[in-house]
Parts: C-alpha cells; sequence; structure tokens
C-alpha cells in the first residue's frame, strides 16, 4: 500500500524567518556593540595585511580570469585589484583567515564571526562605488559596522548551542548564512527575498571538518571562510532575481537539513538575536594560535622568563603538563609530525614549544623553515594534555565564558616550576582595558607591512575616531587601504 507524499508547500522554518526579521527590524542601539566592532574591523583588516606577505595566500587572490577588472567593482585592501563582489568577498574573506589571527567565537560551536567581513565589505564597496557613479548616495562604514554586528550575531547565537563539529561538519556554515542574511538586507532584498535566500546558504551541502585534523589538516582551513562568505554574496545575488527558495530547508523530513546533516535534531537557541556577540567576541592580539591555545602559550612566555632567570633551558625539561579544557583536547591536542604551517598552528603542544624555547611565537613561526629546528619536536614529545572538568565547565559558562590553561614545568634534575594558571586570554572582554591598547597596536605594525607613514596615517585619523569612520562613505574608507 502506497503511502502519498503531502506536496503542501509549508510555512518557511522558524530559523529562517527569526534571521530574516533580524537583519531587516533589529535596530542596534548598543555603543559598546559599535565600538567593539569598529576595534572588530580594523584588526581584521589588519590581519588581512599581514597574510599578504605570505606568497601561499597571494596566490590565490585576485580575479579568476587574469586581467579582469570590474568597472565600478570592490577593491582589495593592500593590493591592485579591483573585483566583482564575490571574488571580491573571497579574495578579502581567504586573507583575514589566512593566519589565523582574527577574532573567535567558543561555544558549542566554535568560529571566527569576523570571517563574514568579507562578504560585508565587498558587497558595501560595489554598492557604493554604483551608487556615486549613478549621482546616489553611498553607503557609510555605519552600515558596515552595522552588518558586521548583525553576522557575528547570527552566527554566535546559532553557534552557542549547537555544535556542527560533532557531526563533522566545518563551522564556515554559519559564515555563509550569516554572511548571506547581512548581504541580502543590504543589497534591498525584502522578507521573503531574505528567507528565501538563507535557505540557499542552508540547502547547499556544508564543508567537512577533514581540512582542520589530523591526518588530513592543511591550508584549506585558511581559505574555507572566504569561500563561504564569497558563497553568501553568489546566493544572495541569485536570490535578488526573484529565484525561489525552499521553506523547509532545515525541518523536512528525510531531505531537510536536520534529517540529513544533523542527527535529525532541531537547532537550539539560548538567548534572541541582539548585540551580544560582538560585545563579547575574543580577539587574538598577542599570538597568531588557535584561540583554545591563547592562555597556554601566555604561560608558556612567563614560564621562558622564569626559566631563563634561573639558567635553565628547554633541554632540561623532562616533562610538561597541560590542564585544560575539552575543547583543547578534542581540537589541538595532537602527536606525531606535523605537515604545514596549518597543522602546527593547530597543535598546543607545538603552540607551548616554541614560546618555552624560544620567548616568541609569530606567525613565521609556523613555516617549514623555523619548524625544522630539531628542539621544538623533542620538547612536544615531552608535553601532555589533561582535561580539568572545572576548566571545561568555565568554558561552557555563559557569565565565565573562561578558556583556562594551566602548564607545570619538571625538570630532569628533580626541579619544578610551580604551575602557572591563565583563565582569560588578552583578548578576552574581561580584559578589554588592557587588550584594546595592544589591539591597536598590532594594526599599526600590520598597516606598516604595507604602506608608508602618510598612507598610515590616513588610515589610522580614520580609523581610530569612531564618529569619522562611521561616516565615512565605504569607497573612501576602502580607497585608504589601495597601493
Amino acid at each position: 500500500m502506497s503511502t502519498h507524499i503531502s506536496n503542501v508547500r509549508p510555512d518557511p522554518d522558524q530559523v529562517l524567518v527569526d534571521i530574516a526579521d533580524y537583519v531587516l527590524n533589529y535596530e542596534i542601539k548598543s555603543e559598546l556593540a559599535y565600538e567593539t566592532a569598529r576595534n572588530c574591523l580594523i584588526d581584521t583588516l589588519g590581519c588581512g595585511l599581514e597574510a599578504l606577505e605570505y606568497p601561499a595566500c597571494r596566490k590565490l587572490l585576485g580575479p579568476i580570469v587574469p586581467g579582469t577588472v570590474v568597472p565600478n567593482g570592490a577593491k582589495v585592501p593592500g593590493t591592485q585589484f579591483q573585483l566583482d563582489p564575490v571574488q571580491a568577498a573571497f579574495n578579502i574573506g581567504a586573507m583575514i583567515r589566512w593566519l589565523d589571527f582574527n577574532d573567535t567565537w567558543l561555544a558549542a560551536e566554535w568560529g571566527h564571526p569576523s570571517d563574514n567581513l568579507g562578504g560585508i565589505l565587498a558587497t558595501a564597496d560595489w554598492l557604493s562605488r554604483n551608487a556615486v557613479a549613478a549621482g546616489k548616495p553611498p553607503l557609510t562604514m555605519r552600515q558596515v559596522l552595522t552588518g558586521m554586528i548583525k553576522a557575528h550575531e547570527i552566527q554566535g547565537c546559532i553557534a552557542l548551542e549547537n555544535s556542527f563539529n560533532r557531526v563533522g561538519l566545518d563551522h564556515v556554515v554559519l559564515v555563509k548564512v550569516a554572511s548571506t542574511a547581512v548581504v541580502a538586507e543590504m543589497l534591498g532584498l525584502n522578507r521573503d527575498e531574505i528567507i528565501n535566500a538563507v535557505s540557499l546558504a542552508w540547502v547547499d551541502g556544508q564543508s567537512l571538518r577533514t581540512y582542520r585534523h589530523a591526518p588530513n589538516a592543511g591550508s584549506r582551513k585558511s581559505w574555507a571562510a572566504g569561500d563561504a562568505t564569497s558563497r553568501a554574496v553568489r546566493l544572495a545575488l541569485i536570490a535578488r532575481t526573484g529565484e525561489m527558495g525552499y521553506p523547509s530547508v532545515l525541518s523536512a523530513k528525510t531531505w531537510g537539513f536536520y534529517d540529513v546533516s544533523f542527527k535529525g535534531q532541531p537547532f537550539k537557541f539560548q538567548r534572541p538575536y541582539g548585540s551580544y556577540v560582538m560585545e563579547n567576541v575574543l580577539f587574538k592580539i598577542s599570538f597568531p594560535a588557535e584561540f583554545h591555545s591563547q592562555t597556554a602559550v601566555e604561560c608558556a612566555m612567563q614560564l621562558h622568563q622564569q626559566m631563563a632567570a634561573q639558567g635553565k633551558r628547554a633541554e632540561d625539561i623532562r616533562k610538561i603538563t597541560i590542564r585544560t579544557h575539552e575543547a583543547c583536547i578534542r581540537i589541538i591536542d595532537k602527536k606525531g609530525p606535523l605537515n604545514n604551517p596549518a597543522d602546527r598552528d593547530h597543535c598546543i603542544q607545538y603552540m607551548v614549544a616554541v614560546p618555552l624555547i624560544f620567548g616568541h611565537l609569530t606567525a613565521s613561526d609556523y613555516e617549514d623553515d623555523f619548524a625544522r629546528d630539531p628542539r621544538i619536536d623533542a620538547l612536544r614529545d615531552k608535553i601532555e594534555c589533561v582535561e580539568d572538568p572545572a576548566f571545561t565547565r568555565d568554558y561552557h559558562d555563559p557569565d565565565k565564558r573562561s578558556i583556562a590553561n594551566a602548564l607545570t614545568v619538571e625538570f630532569a634534575d628533580g626541579s619544578r616550576l610551580g604551575e602557572v594558571v591563565c583563565e582569560y586570554p588578552i583578548g578576552h572582554k574581561r580584559r578589554r582595558e588592557e587588550g584594546i591598547p595592544l589591539l591597536e597596536a598590532k594594526f599599526r605594525t600590520n598597516l606598516a607591512r604595507q604602506f608608508p607613514a602618510r598612507q598610515q596615517n590616513r588610515i589610522l585619523d580614520v580609523s581610530l575616531d569612531q564618529r569619522r569612520l562611521e561616516a565615512m562613505p565605504v569607497h573612501e574608507y576602502v580607497d585608504l587601504y589601495v597601493i
């Protein structure tokens, strides 16, 4: 006996509706959110400028067809490229994520919400240039900051209670969804069209985490977010044509995202969309390292100084114990050969060994030439991670959101150094007052990598002034970064 399948078109899934209503109607009133978004903007662009020093990144940039120039196209900071918004989004997104030095959000799912800037800035710049060419007012950087706050919020609020990594999916699915929603609103889509656009993002087959984990860790993790945010721009543009969406893309039996990719479980939500995520986002200020290791690296830097004061060297170490949280062990506790920079910046043993030996951890410390120093692997073999359940609880506590690590060093002569504990990294909201001057210093350093002093000062004059930045047309701000 056959079972008839209903072909009645369902109402859109509530998740889609909530996202569309948020990007269309929610007014951001938090001054803290806008101030944090400005700091996030300059930090993220600075990360992209540093990445331009790496040939592995630069080779992926530019138009798909060499020599292509798009009239009134979006410009790529630090380059001479002027591209269509889809390819510009890929360029900007790949740059800012390349060195694993932009912001971080840690919850049931991890991620880097500033990855969305690729699609947001490319689209805003393209729209602004075309508006001016047509005699219309351009978009302002206030609109870019608003888009950043909302993209952070969509990605981060879904991530709070829903773990995509536990089903093998990469967190860039949330970049695709958040960027699609924000870019769709920026393009002027109505409510139904935004719902359609977001449904198109969910119906895509989503990226696997294969490239983030042993034994396959590799450089796709550095351009995966660029791929996602550029796909978002493409899908929003498709939806702008009136292309249909798929209202029960999440909940449809058998064929929907929940059944196909999420073990049949619907999403859970801890809080409504507002500006919580931007206000609480984590900045990577001191070290280009996977965020679960940031406090461990801070501890290692302190221990390096203590060892130097006592005349101890890495060769004198018998054992290092890292007391840590569960997510750290699951993601970056790694033994065996490390095959490339992407492999090394996701290995806590490597990220602790380098500062213990040398007293620093920079992006170049992950490169092959540096990693050949035999002392690094010798010390890695002596490092053991153990979970502290209290650290794991505090990691998930919404009132704490700690990323705690504690290091103990034991020497071959039987002596040891007292355990060094760090609960909150320098980029945490609880250390903002301490961190923002260092974030600005990081930005200045990254500007100096690409621009002469006069151009650096023009960028700084606007970027460090909230009111001036918010009022500036997007294309004029982006032009400050053109070489």
